[in-house]
């Protein structure tokens, strides 16, 4: 409060509120403690609120605790209370196979794929998908935020020993509108957060970063997560070694709890309250150890498709971006595909055709169509050619 006025100049208890989240009784408390101990200097009356800034002994007391910290924002929660509300937020999920093809209702999966999916995301812990390249691992964790339709609250801030750790995240969380007089502005009403990092993710990015200018502490992303899902992509791939990885997140996979550090050096609790999911194309034996891999809770074979799916998959692309199509050109497709690629099917072939085919159309000024020998050009530039040896 004495920071606000120290960077604004005046107040009311109205501007206050919007800015601390505090309600009026415990402001106009703080507002009479302040004038009792000369640190306010009261200007008139803006209407029924008061109108005030900070006498010298205010201005002074503001300046040393803007020296310590310059945070200005909603009033943090306490790291207790946090750890509550997290904990009752736990998702609980009610799923079946026609609920979850609901969820993945614009992706061909075969029922034996939805089939362990299912157990996999109701059980809301940790999950590998793995698998060749293309086959829709990422678009598959994507989705999988489809089946919860609750709303957790998320705190802009939490005290811990004195320092604040932001937490709310307008990039990250995405705030539902609720009406209900007795919720503590402090917390946010959000959809459940979703959360995907890839080969940026490094060491740092798993604890506290202190901004040097405020003094305020930046959440860590399985922080922002919490009651969530966090999506490690093309697992094996970061910067972050899988093993430092791995050792990092081998205690809060088992217990739920994860340990941070402040810059005094002090340790702290938090929760880990969130299905962690890991993406890759590697052998996930090579990734981790048996240690590891028994706390990640389901393993997912994302495999490469069948004929059956694949015609499904090109069907649903050319249904949904309305382009004629010459018959046979389904068929005529999978069969280029397996010739380049030693008779592998991945589900990206006809979404990723297609758009070289409507590039193709429209460099040379002609309406898109799937033809077979559109398809011939598309593929002659899709798949590598090895180089000719002289």
């Amino acid at each position: 409060m004495l920071r606000y006025l120290w960077q604004h100049g005046t107040a009311t208890l109205t501007a206050l509120h919007q800015t601390l989240k505090l309600s009026f009784p415990i402001l106009e408390t703080l507002y009479h403690n302040f004038r009792q101990q000369q640190l306010l200097e009261v200007k008139g009356m803006v209407g029924n609120d008061y109108s005030f800034s900070l006498s010298a002994a205010g201005r002074a007391q503001a300046t040393a605790r803007s020296e310590f910290c310059q945070y200005v924002g909603p009033a943090p929660v306490s790291i207790h209370q946090y750890h509550e509300v997290v904990r009752d937020q736990a998702a609980t999920v009610r799923l079946n196979r026609d609920s979850l093809k609901q969820a993945f209702h614009d992706l061909v999966l075969p029922d034996n794929l939805l089939d362990q999916l299912g157990p996999s995301v109701i059980g809301h812990q940790s999950l590998f998908l793995y698998g060749g390249t293309g086959n829709g691992k990422t678009s598959i964790a994507e989705r999988i935020l489809r089946v919860y339709h609750d709303t957790v609250l998320v705190p802009y801030a939490v005290e811990v020993d004195g320092h604040i750790i932001t937490v709310f995240d307008p990039v990250v969380h995405r705030p539902v509108e609720v009406h209900d007089e007795l919720l503590d502005p402090r917390w946010v009403p959000c959809q459940r957060p979703f959360i995907t990092v890839g080969g940026e993710l490094s060491a740092g990015m798993l604890e506290l970063q202190l901004d040097e200018s405020t003094h305020v502490f930046i959440s860590p992303c399985q922080l922002k997560a919490n009651n969530g899902i966090l999506v490690i992509d093309d697992f094996g791939r970061q910067v972050l070694s899988p093993r430092e990885l791995l050792n990092r997140w081998i205690v809060p996979l088992d217990r739920r709890v994860d340990y941070l550090t402040l810059a005094s050096g002090m340790k702290f609790q938090v929760p880990f309250e969130l299905m962690v999911v890991f993406s890759t194309n590697l052998d996930p034996t090579a990734l981790a150890d048996e240690a590891f891999l028994r706390r990640i809770q389901s393993k997912v074979l994302v495999d490469n498709v069948s004929p059956d799916i694949f015609d499904r998959i090109f069907e649903r692309v050319m249904q949904g971006q309305q382009v004629p199509t010459e018959p046979g050109a389904a068929e005529y497709l999978r069969g280029r595909c397996v010739e380049h690629n030693s008779r592998k099917l991945q589900a990206c072939y006809p979404i990723d055709v297609f758009r070289l085919v409507k590039a193709i159309s429209e460099y040379e000024g002609k309406p898109v169509r799937m033809t077979k020998a559109n398809i011939d050009r598309a593929v002659s530039l899709y798949f590598a050619k090895p180089p000719a040896i002289d």
